[in-house]
């Protein structure tokens, strides 16, 4: 029997607001940062459980502190005994009767519950030798159904419907897998979008974008109007007319409102808007969709759990759903917002960008073509291309589309050295910033 033996946690956080890589209107100075979980277990023959949560920085380190506290209520039982009841474990840390004061489900504790839950899916796909991604289609649909939490959607979604579900995406499962290992899955690009970008930086990006074989790029808005304008003027100036264009707002709108400045920008053919107004609002949402039709919205990546995802998709709110990997709690939780998906006939389109982001995230789209939609039509990841050097096993791409991931677990392992350097603020990385910091005010 093995047995969980470490919990560490690094703050581990990335200087991108620097080069305001990352900026929108809402976010305007982000450092791209990680709250980074090794499971570590007695046996050295095991595999060590890799996790974290994406953050902008400030706060990175309550993240770590609350990833700590979650894990200390892991059962005093071996490893093997809670990969195999992965469900049963999730739920007793998701509802612990204490730290649900501080949610219930949202938040802090909910995002280090979703990452002590990944570091355990972790070690299982690396036990089994397989990416997160083909574990899970390889699940028998029961199996997969005992790993979900059913609770508060089941007007929704009921056990039996997710099974019937899983049950249909067994046929043709094998030939869908294959094709996946030789065709990939369809990519977009925020990489030329970001709010603090010159318009040089961002038409020169957007035409590599579009050289790079992307079919769609997105650009963030929301600031002011008139430059909104300009930028998507200049945009799809660059992409030409055949590559799609999207927009994001970072919850930047009033419900009251947005759908006048959106409506501003629709003549320049816009593929959907992200985010409109706040994540919470979800009448906001089917209002701002109604006011706006028929450009599409999209949002999700900021919605709290499973019960939000059902509320988007019940209320008629969105046309894509943004799923975000350490959002919410975990892979259990996005198994259940793919399948609240398929239910309601919504794609999902997943959110991606930031550090790991697109390595983790992109296994919840393959496992979806799989299994759950049996489609990739009107369906792509989000990806942008930055800090995949720090990361053990970076995604990789190949004319706008990513390649399946091949190694076995979930893609969440940061590289060592990556975690030392920058590990806040004692990494040498740090260190060597606040130096150029004091140098400059010095001068």
């Amino acid at each position: 029997m093995t047995f969980i033996s470490a919990i560490k946690t690094s703050d581990v956080r990335f200087p991108t607001s620097i080069d305001l890589d990352g900026s929108d209107a809402v976010n305007t100075n982000p450092d791209h940062s990680a709250a980074y979980l090794t499971l570590l277990t007695d046996d050295p023959e095991w595999p060590v459980g890799h996790a974290f949560v994406f953050t902008g920085g400030r706060g990175n380190d309550l993240m770590c502190r609350a990833i700590e506290t979650v894990a200390e209520l892991l059962p005093a039982k071996p490893v093997e005994w809670m990969l195999e009841r992965l469900g049963e474990v999730s739920q007793n840390l998701i509802h612990d009767s204490q730290l649900r004061w501080l949610g219930p489900e949202k938040g802090v504790t909910h995002m280090a519950a979703g990452a002590v839950i990944n570091a355990l899916w972790d070690i299982r796909a690396r036990r089994a030798g397989l990416p997160l991604w083909q574990l899970l289609a390889e699940m028998t649909p029961r199996e997969l159904v005992s790993v979900i939490d059913f609770s508060h959607i089941r007007d929704a979604l009921t056990e039996s419907q997710a099974l019937e579900i899983l049950e249909a995406g067994q046929h043709g499962k094998a030939e869908r897998i294959a094709e996946l290992k030789a065709t990939g899955y369809p990519a977009y690009t925020t990489g030329p979008g970001w709010l603090g970008y010159s318009d040089d930086k961002m038409q020169r990006l957007a035409a590599q974008a579009v050289a790079d074989g992307f079919s769609m790029v997105k650009l963030k808005v929301g600031g002011e109007l008139i430059d909104d304008r300009h930028r998507l003027e200049l945009a799809r100036k660059t992409i030409g007319e055949n590559v799609a264009l999207a927009i994001d707002a970072n919850q930047r709108w009033e419900a009251d409102g947005a759908a006048a400045w959106i409506n501003e920008l629709a003549e320049f053919d816009i593929h959907w808007v992200e985010e409109p107004t706040s994540p919470d609002d979800v009448l906001g949402h089917a209002r701002i969709r109604q006011e706006i039709a028929p450009i599409p919205v999209a949002t999700g990546e900021a919605a709290h759990n499973r019960i939000m995802v059902k509320q988007l998709l019940q209320a008629e709110a969105i046309d894509y759903l943004q799923i975000d990997a350490t959002r919410v709690a975990g892979t259990s939780e996005n198994l259940a917002n793919l399948l609240l998906a398929a239910r309601f006939g919504v794609p999902v389109c997943p959110h991606a960008g930031g550090i790991g982001l697109c390595e983790l995230v992109q296994h919840f789209s393959f496992f979806d073509y799989a299994v759950v939609s049996q489609t990739r039509e009107n369906r792509m990841i989000e990806f942008v291309d930055h800090l995949h050097e720090h990361m053990a096993t970076p995604v990789r791409l190949n004319q706008g589309r990513y390649e399946a991931p091949s190694q076995p677990g979930t893609g969440a392992e940061i590289k060592p050295d990556s975690v030392t350097k920058w590990t806040y603020p004692v990494g040498a990385g740090w260190q060597r910033q606040q130096g150029s910091l004091r140098a400059t005010n010095e001068n």
